[in-house]
Order: structure tokens, then C-alpha cells, then sequence
């Protein structure tokens, strides 16, 4: 992965004004498409396959006029006087009148109707208007809304005092404030004292915005087609500016040290994206598992919230591993901090002092037990107030307390109960019902119901026109938020099945509140297997990252800390009403899906900071081999980066607390401090502790498991090794250099192999055929060495493998398979010159197989072997051995490949082996462009200098059979070879 992302950066870095028009191009696209889509934000909290959500489908079938959205329009009179008197009676009836009238409302319903129920309070100094929608909340423009609300106000001037109960009047729309930039001014604040440079500070914001505004557009194009909420948006706003800035802060700051001790920046560049970008890509992993996993809860909203976080994430990694490099190749020399600054001091070292981070963890290692007991002390009793936590779906009560609906929804608490803010609906299914009993049976549910203990109030069996259905309204005693209401539904469905068996009538309990219950119940439910799934993978991933079992371990559990104090907090401001006025927060009853989105962002963030500092003290420990050294090391070198990334996630989200509204505050502040626990108590704390508590042990894993887990190399261990080697590769000769190259499999191995031959020269290379044919796939790129490293035209072994699959060929000229005997030379030819064209070549010119097939024949009559007159169709199977090796050959470089590997195959008698390889040479060296260089593999003992004859190509050989040599320091080096440019010594 290391390599990849090097590559591209590299390419990134060499073409910015195609990689900035590509992003530039992308978010005009993006937004344009989204905005021209057309698609609104609405707010649906549907969940498939609950009895609640079940019956309410049915609901709109069978009751169309009653499966609307409902508000009420609550009136009240001055304290002592009666609604039922006049001028009250008289405009609330108008009112109602003109409401029923309204286009989008179906019925509005006068509290003094025969058909109302319980719509004037006991005192009689409150009724309710009934309003009853054709569609469904987010269906209702807000145009009726406006109607609604003022010929509800118009009963002001008859002395009535007005409120407005119902989901239509809740604020369940949220969009972006002046606050929120807020975020990012501190966040550019951070960068600017971090890096000492408004160019440095401006790229990682430049980086996320772009990312941020790309996710926008697929956000809006998405809400064409599924219902997207309006916190949606929000929440993907918060979460792509906090890992974008973080996520290009970690590359950016990388590349400032390596210029600052003295790199190329192109180099700098791509090394940084190589290593720090790698730690970002699987940090930004993990973070896209945890919000992923939220599709397993079942709840299509909160599944769309997370794909869209987790896009946001997306979005902001490839920002990052590709418009960073092109916009550090538009700033080139400019990023290097000036020689002497503050900032050229802190990257290079030469400060005296150690540097705060340094400083704190030796600190934290002198008693790293009292520091993580005080850790888990001080989180543990922040996440008290969560054992408290409340949760419940937004309601009137939420609001805030001079919005209509808060006032609404207090003044039907007041003269109504609590329980009147969310009346239950009893669906009823009469059609295995008696016709003869039916009515009877209608009121033996209805009087049962009324007996389970908390309804306050039953109303009368309504059965729909067609008589197959029936509706009972309940009114339980306690709110819609309150756990008592859910006892009363869960008694209620409870008597489904007794009710069933007296009458033979099936019911079921739906309604907004049954509704919120059972989003609730679902959420509680997916709690543990979320957590279970998402910690799992996790741990999966954070243990091949580290190569270790406690260190993911001890990552998983430490995050429970932050967790759960978070929730404390959150529970403490919002449920307990700490600070409640400061923050503009109405005390109540948390979000329902608050700790599982909670849970799943605090997650995902804090295996960032995880990845990338414990990734650094890794680092160390593989260069080291000192566990207690590499934690100060490791921590010393992140500290800084990780404070400043965590400061800026802390402002980003604080800043949608002050302003924000309902869901987005309570998850806002929930972020905020689970971010702030999570980085500076557990990360740069309770983390070194724990680290040097295990020493080595913290890094041990079993062998079995180290064989079959992929080697991810976080730390950029291949990186530095391959970078090593391509220094190695400016002193080696440009056609084929090897340095005590091991190739091999799993039974067989060569000795150490180290020479070369200059680009367009000829390498004879002479052992066992096993041998041979394990070196070649290893040039070719077949196989990885063993050991050692490689490098044909430039092209390194290991790590540019793919490319070596594409610039070596390899042929081997001895005796084929009979499938292989029947093709023909044509054929094979027009395959591979198509091959050779590329996908964009088209058909493959007559005149060029006719051309190829001529070189071939020309060739093996020179031969002379007794071979036939090579055409177009001639198989090989009917050439003798040197005629199909130059077929072969020529079939090969067909390809344009940059090196050719023959192999003559088993060994055969001195002489005629001679003559085999030095016909297929010669010939192989005429068919071949000059600057391609051809390897010719041969068995041990022949003469090199007979077969390489007359061929006007600079010669070298390669002996692998020749026994190990001493270096200079007296030590076995088992090189094999002693070759020379134009030598066959």
C-alpha cells in the first residue's frame, strides 16, 4: 500500500494542474448534478418490519383519511371561563371550518364535534382543533403549515391563548449557521501555529473544503431518489472537515519535516503520502467501518446518515492522496520552513530542549500505573450521568421553550394530561371477525385496552366504509417520551394474541409514539451486534496494521473509556440540564439513535489517533528493537500532530453546540468532548502508559497468525527499503543489475545472486534449470525475492513487480505441451502484436503479421535444423527445437517487451547445446530492437564465449552454480556471479 500511494503522490506531485482540474471538474459535476436533481431533505423515521411501522402501512390502506399526518391546534381560555361559552365557542368553530377548507387538509375536527374524543379538558378551559393531513409530514409544504399556523393565531384576538401540538411544528430541519464557521477559523488558528505558514495552514483547509463540498453534491443528487435527512448533510459536514483538515494536516506536516532536513520535495512529497498517507488511509478505514456499520441497526434513515459520513471520509482520504501532492507541486520550495525559523528549529532538532511531547511522556513512563489508574478514574466518573441516560425520538418538548410546539405541547400536558401529547392508535383487523358480534367485539377490545394499567383514555371502535378494519385511539397517562409509555404499548400487543383467540380479530398498535418506542427497542436491540461488528473488524484491521493482539486490544477497551464519558456528558447538559441555559438547551430526554451514531464517530476517530501515533512508536520498535525507547520516540514524533489534529476536530465540532438545533447539538457536544477525552486522556496518555506497562509483549504475535495475516506495513517499512534501493539503482548498470538477490519459493531457493549487463546487452546466466527459471520469474515479476533486491530498466524488485510484469518477457524454448504443439504461428503473432498495440489499438494490420511471419521464416531457414518453410499457419509443434525457440521468441517480442528472458531448457549433450544457444542468440539478437536486453538462460559447463559468438551486444554472465566467495570482511556473501559490462570472465 505504502508503494502505491508513494506512486501516485509522485504522479500528483509531476502533473498538479491535471489533478486540481480533475477535482475542480469533480466538485462542479457533483454540485451541479445534485442541486439540478432537484432532491429535497425530508425527515422520515420509517422502520421496515416492526408491528408499529407494519400497521400504519396498513393504516394507509385501509384509512387513508386517518394515516396522514395529525397536528392539533390546542386553545385555552383565561383561567375561571369555559371554551364552551361565547365568543369562545363561536371562533373556534370558524376556525376549524376555515382549517377543514384549507387544499392538503383533509378533515379538521371542532373539539364540540360528535365524533370528537376527549377534545374539550375536564376544567373545560382547553379544547383541541384536530387537523388531519392528506399526506404523510414531510409530504405537507410549508405553505399549509403557514395557513395552519395563522388561522390557529387568529384566535388570539378573540382572547384565547394559542399552541400548536404535532411533528409538522417541530424544528426537525436543520441547516448550516455563521456559528459553524466558527469551527473553521480556530481550525485555521491551529494549522497557523502549527505549521508557522498561511501557505502550509491553507492547504489542508483547501483539501477538506473540496472534499466536503464533492460529498454535498452526491448528498443532494442522493435525496432524488431516498429520503435524506436534514441533519444528514450536517452531520457529513462535521464529520469530512474534521478528518479532512486532520487527515491533510498528518501528509502536510510529514512533508514539512523531511524538507526541513533537507529532501527533494517531489521525494518529500510522495514519501510523505507513502507513510503518513498510509496511516491515514486505513485510519479513514476503520472510521468508514464504524459509520457503515450503521446499516446494520435497520433503520433506512440512520443507514443513509452513515453512507453518507462515511463518504464524507472518502471523499477527504482521496483529497488528500491526490490534491495535496498536486498542490504541494504548485507551492514546491515555498513549503520548506527558512533556514534558522522557529519552525525549520522544531522540525530538524536543533532546539536544545526537548519539545513539551517528549517531556510529557517521560513524565507519563516514570509511574505509567498511577497515570492510567488516574485515567480511568477521572473518565469513570464522567461517565456516571450515563447510567441515567433517557432516550426518546424529538418531540414538542425538546423544542425550544418559546417555539409553538413547545408551547403546544405544554398546554395539552397541562389541561390534558401528558399522554395526550401522543395518543396511541389500536389497528384492528375485523375481517375473520363475527359479522353478527362484530360491534360487540369492537368494544370487548376496546374495554380490555382500557383496563391495562396507565391508559388514561379509550375511545370508540371506528370501522373504515369498507368494514375490514377498525381504529382505537388510546391515550396513555405519561408522554410519549417517558418508559412508562412504553410499558402500557408493550401490555397492549401483548393482548393481541388472547384478543385474537376471543374474537378472532387480529390488532396491532402504531401511531407517532409507537412509532418512537420502536425505533427506540431497534436501536437498543443493534446496539451490542453493531458493536460487535464494527469493534471486530476493527480489531481485525488495527491487528494487522500493528502486528500485535494487545495493541488493538487495549484500543477496543480504552475507547469505552471515551464512550461512555462522553455519554455523561451528554446526559449531564442535555438530559440533567447542567449549563443548559448558556448552551441554548432545552433538558429532556436524548435522541434515540444518538449513542449508536455516537458511538459509531467516536469509534472511528479514535483508531485515528490510534493508527497514527501508535503507528510512529511501531515505527520505532522496527527500527530499534527497543520497546520502552520507541514508545518516547514514537510519542515524541506524533504528540504534536495529534494534538493539533485533535484540537481541530474538538473546535470543528464544538462550533454546531452554541447555535446548533435538537439532534445536531446533543451529537455536536457528544463528538466535541468524546474527542477531546479520547486524544489527550486516553491517546497521549493512558496509551504510552499502557505501552510501556507491556514493553515487547505489547507487540508479540503468535507465528501462525504473523504467516497468515497480510503485512499492511503501516510504518512504511517497504517504502524506506524500496527508496534505499532505487539510491542503490543510480550506480548499477541501466539494462540489468542484481544485489544479493535470493530468489525462490517455498522448497527451493538460489544462492545470493549479485552483477548485471548494461541496457541492449546479452546476460548468460548458467545452473539448474530450477534454479534458472526461479531466477527469471523474479526478474520478470513473478515471484518476490526472497532476499536482496533487483532492478531490469529501472524497474525495481521488490516493488515495482506490476510493471515488470509488463516491460519482461520470458520464453522458454524447450519441449511444449500438446495443447501448445497445435497453435499457430499467425496466430500466436496477431495475440500478442494486439497485446502489444493495447486496449485502445484496434485490429491488428494484415500487413504487420504478414511482416512478423516473414522475419520468422526468414530466421529458421537460416537455421537450417530441418524445420518446415514457416507460414502464417504452421503449428509449433511442427519445428524442431531452435526454430520454435526463435518463433517463440519473435512471438514474444511481438509484446515490445524492454527484456527478453530465453531459457534453452534441460541440459543436452555439451555440443549440441552450444549450437542450440548460439542459433537461438544470434537469431534472438538480430529479431530484437538494440536497446532490449535478452537473458539467455543455459545449463552449466558450456562455453559462453562460443555461444555468444559474433552477437554485437555488450555480454556479461551470471553463474549460479558457483560456489560462495569471501567478501571484505572475511564473511561468506554466496555471491554467484563476477560479471562486467562487455565481459564474459
Amino acid at each position: 500500500m505504502a508503494l502505491l500511494l508513494f506512486r501516485i503522490a509522485r504522479g500528483s506531485y509531476r502533473h498538479p494542474w491535471r489533478v486540481l482540474s480533475a477535482w475542480i471538474l469533480l466538485l462542479a459535476v457533483a454540485l451541479g448534478v445534485g442541486v439540478a436533481a432537484g432532491g429535497a431533505l425530508k425527515e422520515s423515521f420509517a422502520i421496515p418490519g416492526t408491528q408499529s411501522q407494519a400497521a400504519l402501512d396498513r393504516l394507509g390502506e385501509v384509512f387513508p383519511e386517518a394515516a396522514g399526518a395529525s397536528a392539533s391546534v390546542v386553545v385555552v381560555t383565561p383561567a375561571g371561563e369555559s371554551v364552551e361559552d361565547e365568543p369562545y365557542k363561536g371562533a373556534i368553530e370558524d376556525a376549524a371550518e376555515q382549517l377543514g377548507g384549507l387544499d392538503g387538509v383533509s378533515q379538521a375536527l371542532s373539539p364540540f364535534s360528535e365524533y370528537a374524543t376527549d377534545a374539550v379538558s375536564a376544567d373545560a378551559e382547553a379544547g383541541i382543533i384536530r387537523v388531519q393531513f392528506d399526506g404523510t409530514s414531510e409530504d405537507i409544504s410549508e405553505a399549509v403549515i403557514a395557513e395552519v399556523t395563522e388561522i390557529g393565531t387568529s384566535l388570539e384576538t378573540a382572547g384565547l391563548q394559542v399552541g400548536f401540538d404535532g411533528q409538522i411544528f417541530q424544528n426537525l430541519e436543520y441547516g448550516l449557521t455563521p456559528t459553524e464557521i466558527v469551527g473553521v477559523v480556530f481550525a485555521a488558528i491551529v494549522l497557523l501555529v502549527t505549521f508557522g505558514s498561511v501557505l502550509a495552514a491553507g492547504l489542508p483547509l483547501a483539501s477538506a473544503i473540496v472534499g466536503v463540498g464533492v460529498t454535498m453534491g452526491g448528498i443532494l443528487f442522493a435525496a432524488k431518489f431516498v429520503v435524506v435527512s436534514s441533519a444528514t448533510p450536517l452531520l457529513a459536514v462535521m464529520i469530512g472537515l474534521a478528518v479532512g483538515i486532520d487527515y491533510a494536516l498528518f501528509v502536510v506536516s510529514r512533508h514539512r519535516t523531511q524538507l526541513a532536513n533537507g529532501m527533494d520535495p517531489e521525494e518529500s512529497t510522495a514519501t510523505a503520502v507513502g507513510t503518513a498517507g498510509n496511516a491515514v488511509v486505513f485510519a479513514g478505514v476503520t472510521v468508514m467501518i464504524a459509520l457503515l456499520g450503521l446499516m446494520i441497526v435497520g433503520i433506512p434513515f440512520l443507514s443513509v446518515m452513515g453512507v453518507a459520513a462515511a463518504g464524507a471520509v472518502f471523499a477527504a482520504m482521496a483529497a488528500v492522496i491526490t490534491l495535496i501532492p498536486a498542490l504541494l507541486g504548485f507551492a514546491g520550495e515555498r513549503m520548506r520552513p527558512k533556514v534558522g525559523s522557529r519552525a525549520f528549529r522544531r522540525e530538524t532538532g536543533a532546539n536544545a530542549k526537548p519539545t513539551m511531547g517528549r517531556r510529557w511522556v517521560r513524565l507519563v513512563m516514570k509511574a505509567p500505573l498511577a497515570f492510567a489508574l488516574a485515567v480511568v478514574a477521572i473518565l469513570g466518573t464522567l461517565a456516571l450521568p450515563a447510567l441515567d441516560l433517557k432516550l426518546a425520538l424529538p418531540s414538542g418538548a425538546s423544542e425550544p421553550e418559546d417555539s409553538v410546539a413547545h408551547v403546544g405541547y405544554d398546554l395539552v400536558s397541562e389541561h390534558f394530561g401528558p399522554g395526550a401529547n401522543g395518543p396511541l392508535i389500536v389497528m384492528v383487523d375485523i375481517t375473520q371477525g363475527d359479522n353478527e358480534s362484530l360491534l360487540d367485539d369492537l368494544q370487548l377490545i376496546a374495554d380490555r385496552v382500557a383496563e391495562v394499567d396507565g391508559v388514561e383514555t379509550v375511545g370508540d371502535p371506528l370501522p373504515n366504509l369498507t368494514v375490514d378494519s377498525a381504529i382505537i385511539q388510546v391515550v396513555p397517562s405519561t408522554g410519549p417520551d417517558d418508559d412508562e409509555t412504553l410499558r402500557v404499548v408493550g401490555e397492549i400487543r401483548n393482548l393481541g394474541d388472547e384478543l385474537e383467540l376471543e374474537t378472532g380479530m387480529k390488532t396491532s398498535v402504531t401511531g407517532a409514539t409507537a412509532i418512537a418506542l420502536d425505533i427506540s427497542d431497534r436501536l437498543n436491540q443493534a446496539l451490542l451486534p453493531f458493536a460487535a461488528v464494527v469493534v471486530g473488524l476493527s480489531f481485525f484491521l488495527l491487528m494487522m496494521v500493528f502486528r500485535s493482539i494487545l495493541v488493538p486490544l487495549k484500543a477496543a477497551l480504552s475507547f469505552l473509556l471515551s464512550v461512555f464519558a462522553a455519554f455523561g456528558v451528554v446526559v449531564a447538559i442535555f438530559q440533567w440540564g447542567w449549563f443548559a441555559e448558556a448552551l441554548h438547551v432545552v433538558p429532556g430526554p436524548i435522541i434515540s439513535f444518538m449513542p449508536i451514531l455516537l458511538m459509531a464517530i467516536i469509534f472511528g476517530l479514535a483508531m485515528d489517533y490510534e493508527v497514527f501515533l501508535v503507528s510512529g512508536m511501531r515505527e520505532a520498535y522496527v527500527r530499534s528493537g527497543n520497546a520502552r525507547e520507541a514508545v518516547e520516540t514514537g510519542f515524541a514524533n506524533g504528540a504534536r500532530v495529534v494534538t493539533a489534529a485533535a484540537l481541530i476536530m474538538f473546535f470543528v465540532f464544538a462550533a454546531f453546540v452554541p447555535e446548533g438545533a435538537g439532534v445536531i447539538k446533543a451529537i455536536a457536544l457528544g463528538l466535541a468532548a468524546g474527542i477531546f477525552f479520547d486524544a489527550f486522556l486516553v491517546r497521549m496518555t493512558l496509551v504510552p502508559a499502557v505501552m510501556a506497562m507491556l514493553g515487547k509483549r505489547a507487540w508479540a504475535l503468535p507465528a501462525w497468525l504473523d504467516r497468515i495475516l497480510p503485512d499492511l506495513d503501516v510504518e512504511g517499512e517497504h517504502l524506506r527499503h524500496y527508496r534505499q534501493n532505487a539510491e542503490w539503482l543510480l550506480d548499477q548498470p541501466d539494462g540489468i543489475a542484481m544485489d544479493a538477490l535470493v530468489a525462490g519459493a517455498e522448497s527451493t531457493t538460489t544462492r545470493p545472486v549479485t552483477g548485471g549487463i548494461e541496457r541492449g546487452g546479452v546476460l548468460l546466466v548458467e545452473g539448474q534449470l530450477a534454479e534458472r527459471r526461479l531466477l527469471a520469474a523474479t526478474l520478470a515479476g513473478r515471484i518476490a525475492p526472497v532476499s536482496g533486491h533487483a532492478h531490469a530498466h529501472g524497474h525495481l524488485t521488490p516493488g515495482d513487480e506490476g510493471a515488470l510484469m509488463r516491460r519482461v518477457a520470458v520464453v522458454d524454448a524447450s519441449s511444449i505441451d500438446a495443447r501448445s504443439a497445435e497453435l499457430t504461428v499467425g496466430a500466436l503473432l496477431e495475440e500478442r502484436l494486439r497485446l502489444g498495440r493495447g486496449v485502445a489499438g484496434g485490429a491488428v494490420p494484415a500487413a504487420l503479421i504478414e511482416q512478423a511471419v516473414a522475419e520468422v521464416s526468414a530466421a529458421v531457414a537460416r537455421l537450417r535444423d530441418g524445420s518446415p518453410r514457416v507460414q502464417a499457419d504452421t503449428s509449433l509443434g511442427d519445428l524442431r527445437p531452435a526454430s520454435r525457440g526463435v518463433a517463440l521468441a519473435r512471438i514474444a517480442l511481438a509484446e515490445a517487451p524492454e527484456v527478453l528472458i530465453l531459457d534453452l531448457g534441460p541440459g543436452a549433450e555439451a555440443e549440441a547445446a552450444i549450437r542450440l544457444a548460439a542459433s537461438l542468440l544470434s537469431e534472438t539478437s538480430a529479431l530484437a530492437a538494440p536497446e532490449t536486453t535478452i537473458v539467455l538462460g543455459i545449463p552449466g559447463g558450456l562455453d559462453p564465449a562460443a555461444i555468444v559468438g559474433e552477437v554485437r551486444r555488450p555480454a556479461g554472465r551470471i553463474r549460479l552454480d558457483a560456489p560462495p566467495v569471501a567478501s571484505a570482511d572475511a564473511e561468506s556473501t554466496h555471491t554467484a556471479s563476477s560479471t562486467h559490462k562487455g565481459a564474459l570472465a
